[in-house]
């Protein structure tokens, strides 16, 4: 009888190891939730690509309880992701294309090691500049910036971007050229625009009927994968009789991701959001307006270059429609640049190309690229509705290719596909 007992409790002792076992195993590995699996097409070319998910869709629980692991057949890889929060909670995480198909787990509390560094922002001297690490990437002006003294004060200036930095640390643009003094890094203002029976200028300030001016700062987001600041423009008109009026607000949004275990590129989305407060808005037709890039002061015709998506050089890109065009050149002794990028519902996409001929500036050859969608046909927009433009720019260090540039447009014009596994919430 006794020995009965004792083989009862031997096996009750090995039931219970097992059980303990089993949860000391759920615990370490977390509660999973879902299985996440992404799909990429196309050759791989080892960029890293923004994927996301509508969280709230998964599960509703905290996002500081979640955990992301990548499973590499028997190896879980905890991944690092941020979470967006807004009317739908997004994750996002970053996916790197040498494998075409990888599979993810959803877990409660299995989280990576966040030793990575962060993208920040730093507000100073009247700008706002996005960092990741210790490495300037964007810099945004919020304060109005003054021309060199001497010259008229009609060319000053808010809400661009300057400088916008390669990987490595070189500058990509330039502003208050001598030639141009109203060139501003990046910025987007518009040239010929029809409001209220008047033609305005917003782009040549010389002229003095219009300008466009930083009003205020609706978010400003860090974290992980992505840092982000959306900014309040109005395109201001300057009226016969003295007064201003805002013809045009735009809510200008720059998101900047960058590769963990990659410093020779980043990119940064820009999205342009328009809409009329009260008149309508008749963008007419230009050669050139929208999004503009003066380029670095260092960049001529001998030792830069212009590759776009229909195969244009800087001889013939001007004039032509792309997807997407290779802007490069030698910068401090290095190759850098970078794939600005139209986004496939944009007005008028393909978007017409404005490229300086390479005798501009007395044959020196200076770069200005842009996008410009009202280069070839008008563009109206009406008051109560909302117009939007999306732009991403892939700054890279070395050389890029145009085998390269097809495919991160191709992931830019259609993400990753994710497959969403519901376990459990």
């Amino acid at each position: 009888m006794l020995n009965k007992i004792n083989k009862r409790l031997k096996t009750f002792g090995k039931f219970n190891a097992l059980a303990w076992l089993i949860l000391l195993t759920i615990h370490c590995h977390g509660q999973k939730i879902a299985t996440l699996e992404v799909t990429l097409n196309g050759a791989p070319l080892g960029l890293d690509i923004p994927v996301h998910v509508n969280l709230d869709a998964i599960t509703h629980a905290q996002g500081t309880a979640l955990g992301l692991v990548e499973i590499q057949g028997k190896k879980r890889v905890p991944v690092i992701f941020q979470l967006e929060e807004g009317a739908q909670r997004k994750l996002t995480w970053l996916v790197n294309d040498k494998v075409k198909k990888r599979v993810y787990e959803l877990t409660r509390g299995e989280s990576a090691k966040e030793n990575s560094p962060s993208i920040h922002a730093v507000r100073e001297n009247g700008s706002l500049t996005l960092q990741a690490g210790n490495r300037n990437l964007i810099r945004y002006h919020d304060e109005v910036v003054y021309p060199p003294k001497g010259i008229d004060t009609v060319f000053k200036r808010s809400a661009f971007i300057h400088p916008l930095w390669s990987p490595h640390g070189q500058v990509l643009t330039r502003i208050q050229a001598p030639d141009h003094y109203h060139h501003y890094g990046l910025w987007n203002p518009w040239t010929h625009v029809l409001y209220e029976g008047d033609t305005v200028d917003f782009w040549n300030l010389k002229s003095k009927q219009g300008t466009v001016r930083f009003a205020d700062f609706i978010s400003v987001t860090t974290g992980k994968i992505f840092g982000e600041y959306a900014a309040l423009h109005e395109h201001v008109v300057f009226t016969k009789d003295g007064h201003e009026k805002v013809a045009l607000n735009e809510v200008q949004t720059v998101r900047v991701y960058v590769p963990q275990n990659n410093t020779d590129y980043y990119i940064a989305d820009i999205t342009v959001q328009l809409n009329c407060p009260s008149s309508p808005v008749r963008l007419l037709e230009y050669r050139y307006g929208g999004l503009g890039w003066r380029a670095t002061e260092q960049w001529t015709k001998d030792n830069s270059s212009v590759i776009s998506s229909e195969g244009k050089t800087r001889k013939d890109a001007d004039g032509s429609n792309a997807r997407w065009c290779i802007v490069q050149g030698i910068v401090d002794g290095e190759n850098a640049g970078a794939v600005m990028m139209s986004y496939p519902v944009n007005y008028n996409h393909p978007e017409p190309l404005r490229i300086w001929p390479e005798n501009a500036n007395n044959n020196r050859g200076d770069m200005f690229a842009n996008f410009s969608p009202t280069k070839d046909m008008d563009w109206t927009l009406e008051p109560g509705k909302n117009y939007v433009l999306k732009y991403r720019f892939l700054v890279f260090n070395g050389e890029f290719s145009k085998e390269k540039a097809e495919r991160a447009w191709q992931y830019f014009a259609l993400p990753p596909t994710v497959t969403v596994t519901k376990i459990q919430d």
